[in-house]
């Protein structure tokens, strides 16, 4: 997602639209992933995580191509939706075929490896995505994904071991359905009022909708004997409070990528590979730094870091409303963004950790789930909701547009802070 943060602007020069679609475009992949990927684990059960392994990362091959092939931005924002589905399957069939595939200390080791080369990808993704733009065309970062999608099928038919389905999950239909619908209702709604306005029926209607369909969502999946979310997890008050921190602190992340990388070409501007440099100290700090934090909140508890991480992170974003288009990168930017990361780097790991520690050992597999879903529905509604604050009549992001967009992401997160610092409980206090 990252890399397509930063073809946005080449994107709107070529296909046209303004930051309503430049919004979709992000948010139609996030839509599809975030309400898919629960069901995604479980046809991974019922038809093998290898086989649908090889299928979604075929299918994301296959949409990639279409999303460079498109036309015009409402086709390219179907294509995204496509691709969504198709990252739906391959995401939880991954760590499932790790899972499958090793044991014991040689599975700790894969996993380690996997979430390293995870870290590595989000480095060099934007800067790939970057040099692309700069020597050719914004279709180019989705046409590589054809042949890494190939050679992906290859790696997997060769080293992948075949193992027998399990047959015995149900694939909740109905919950997926409400799901998506729910959710694209309302991202419709919090998109589309800056071009309809708020009096429109179709705003006011789809919001309705939308809302009233997640409540019936909510409502099925108590009562279907296979639901895609099992509401028994939230039951567990360390569970619950750090998944809507989850909430918080991945819609802030979602847009501070999104807004900032839209400010730094289109006010600032810098160039795709520039802007796609611009927020890699994030990550490189997380990857030294998750394990050492991680270990101390397993000592510790997890409360403080869950805490102090959001809090710190949100004042870096307020440091960002005094941002103008004249900014040093050095001076202005790379301080707010290296205390933002150490915000972060304090609060993931110790967040995964909390989240799977109040699940039971034969919990664990749907708790992460839950929590990697509950974060990519951040990232969607997090840009429909922060789009709201910075709507302009022009449909472009201006730097009043900015600030606003800063200022509203630093409540989102340190309101996650605040929520860790009530609501977590450390596991000593609870003996």
């Amino acid at each position: 997602m990252t890399v397509v943060n930063v073809a946005l602007p080449a994107i709107q020069r070529d296909l046209g639209g303004g930051l309503t679609a430049q919004q979709w475009i992000v948010d139609a992949y996030l839509l599809t992933l975030g309400s898919l990927i629960l069901v995604g684990g479980s046809l991974g059960d019922i038809f093998g995580e290898r086989r649908v392994f090889a299928f979604g990362v075929g299918a994301f091959g296959a949409a990639s191509a279409l999303c460079a092939a498109a036309p015009n931005a409402p086709l390219l924002i179907a294509a995204r939706g496509v691709q969504g589905i198709a990252g739906a399957l391959l995401t939880p069939s991954a760590l499932a075929v790790i899972v499958t595939t090793f044991e014991g200390e040689e599975r700790s080791a894969a996993i380690g490896t996997w979430t390293a080369w995870s870290g590595i990808a989000m480095v060099i993704g934007p800067l790939a995505g970057g040099e692309l733009l700069a020597i050719g065309s914004w279709r180019w970062i989705f046409l590589i994904n054809v042949p890494l999608a190939l050679a992906t099928i290859a790696l997997i038919l060769v080293a992948v071991p075949p193992r027998e389905p399990g047959g015995r999950a149900r694939v909740d239909l109905v919950g997926a359905a409400l799901c998506v619908l729910g959710l694209g209702g309302t991202a419709f709604a919090l998109i589309e009022q800056r071009r309809l306005g708020w009096s429109n029926p179709a705003i006011w209607g789809t919001l309705g909708g939308g809302v009233i369909l997640l409540a019936a969502f909510v409502l099925w999946e108590r009562r279907t004997s296979d639901p895609m979310l099992p509401l028994r997890l939230f039951r567990r008050r360390n569970f619950t409070v750090a998944n809507v921190e989850t909430f918080l602190v991945y819609a802030g992340l979602s847009t501070l990528g999104f807004f900032l990388t839209l400010f730094l070409q289109q006010l600032a501007g810098y160039s795709a590979l520039h802007a796609g440099l611009a927020l890699v100290p994030i990550t490189i700090v997380m990857f030294l730094a998750s394990p050492y934090v991680g270990r101390l909140s397993g000592r510790l508890g997890p409360r403080f870091f869950m805490a102090a991480g959001p809090l710190i992170a949100a004042a870096a974003l307020v440091w960002l409303t005094r941002t103008r288009p004249d900014v040093s990168y050095v001076r202005d930017l790379l301080p707010p963004i290296l205390i933002f990361a150490v915000g972060l780097s304090l609060t993931v790991a110790p967040l995964t950790a909390t989240v799977l520690a109040d699940a039971s050992s034969g919990e664990a597999g749907i708790a992460s789930a839950v929590n990697n879903a509950v974060a990519r529905v951040a990232g969607l509604l997090g840009i429909a909701i922060v789009g709201v604050a910075v709507s302009g009549s022009t449909d472009q992001l201006n730097l009043h547009g900015f600030h606003m967009a800063m200022l509203v992401t630093a409540l989102l997160v340190g309101a996650g802070g605040a929520i860790g610092a009530i609501g977590i409980a450390n596991p000593r206090a609870e003996h």
